[in-house]
C-alpha cells in the first residue's frame, strides 16, 4: 500500500428522491473540478417536510481526495 496524503472537504448534497441519490449528486458535482476523490463519510443526514412527506432529502458527507505529488 502506498502512502498517500488525503485532504478532506465536506459537501451537502440534496435530491427528492432519496439520500443516495443526494450523496450521487454531490460527489458527481464534485468530480467536475477535485481531482483524485477516494472516499467519503456521510456525516448527517437530514430532510424537508412538506404537507406531512418528505419533500427533500439533504446528505452532509465528507470527501478524501488525495493530494498530489
Amino acid at each position: 500500500m502506498s502512502a498517500h496524503t488525503y485532504k478532506l472537504i465536506e459537501l451537502v448534497g440534496s435530491s427528492s428522491i432519496g439520500t443516495d441519490d443526494a450523496i450521487r449528486n454531490a460527489i458527481a458535482k464534485a468530480a467536475r473540478t477535485v481531482k483524485h476523490m477516494d472516499w467519503f463519510e456521510v456525516v448527517e443526514t437530514r430532510g424537508h417536510i412538506v404537507n406531512g412527506e418528505v419533500a427533500h432529502y439533504q446528505v452532509t458527507i465528507k470527501v478524501g481526495f488525495r493530494i498530489e505529488d
